[in-house]
């Protein structure tokens, strides 16, 4: 893996950090890796861990950092203090690839120049494990092969998909971006479901988890669809039958997450302005 460098990551928070792990376990050298980070304490942390070298602020780049990729991992709360620093390294051709949840391409071509290339992207926590998954746009500046950095770079960290309309992404925050709060919140529901049925509060914990985290790894591994998956584990007359009739009625679990993901996505909107 070599497309995309040199790095300068700015932001070594839980989102950067994962990205970091993941370039290095593919192989990048750490020379090939600039990071800024203000907070000394994760900024000799990420030092140690990774062998690259980690600045306190923008100021303290080497003069000669020429970067093929400048990865914007700051807080979006905290991007508009951050980002005029970094106007030197887009001016120099390098892809401004952003993973804060929010900020548009527009915005990035407001504040570092018109002729920018920009990466818009949306990763999920998963990453933090290699699972995630990235939805990405770009602007009409961005090079095959600065596409193919991007990809490179966000594939160390799980699956990658390409959207041609930047808007989508409101949707993909709400799906896969909040996704996995929602997978969380069903681990707890189902767990509480079985305490109301009798169990023990940790083994319906135990139980609810493992249920879910190994169905997840069932629909990962498998070619067949959800839909299917659900068919394989229900049998004509039986126990799940039952729950299905229930989950899948006119007031059931669809419409709820129908609204759900449509509350997420207009307050994505709303955020981004």
């Amino acid at each position: 893996m070599a497309h995309g460098t040199p790095i300068l990551l700015v932001g070594c928070g839980k989102m950067g950090g994962a990205m970091l792990a993941g370039w290095r376990d593919r192989g990048i050298a750490p020379d090939q890796v600039v990071a800024v980070e203000p907070s000394g304490e994760l900024a000799r942390s990420v030092a140690q861990q990774h062998g690259i070298t980690v600045v306190a602020k923008a100021d303290d780049l080497p003069a000669e950092l020429r970067p093929a990729t400048l990865v914007m991992a700051v807080k979006p709360q905290m991007m508009d203090e951050a980002i005029g620093a970094y106007v030197r390294h887009a001016a120099g051709g390098a892809l401004v690839l952003s993973i804060a949840a929010g900020k548009t391409i527009a915005y990035f071509e407001r504040h570092l120049g018109q002729g920018v290339a920009v990466v818009r992207s949306m990763p999920n926590t998963p990453a933090a494990v290699g699972r995630g998954i990235t939805a990405m746009a770009a602007n009409p500046h961005v090079t095959p092969a600065q596409r193919g950095a991007a990809e490179d770079l966000l594939a160390a960290v799980g699956e990658t998909v390409w959207l041609d309309d930047e808007g989508l992404l409101d949707a993909v925050t709400a799906v896969s971006g909040g996704g996995p709060a929602y997978v969380f919140l069903l681990i707890e529901t189902l767990a509480k479901a079985g305490i109301a049925a009798g169990l023990p509060e940790d083994v319906a914990m135990r139980l609810a988890r493992a249920t879910v985290t190994g169905s997840g790894e069932l629909a990962h591994r498998s070619d067949e669809g959800a839909d299917q998956l659900r068919k394989n584990v229900t049998s004509p007359g039986g126990t799940t039958l039952e729950a299905l009739k229930v989950l899948m009625a006119d007031g059931g679990i669809q419409p709820l997450f129908d609204r759900a993901i449509a509350a997420a996505t207009a307050r994505s909107r709303e955020l981004a302005g």
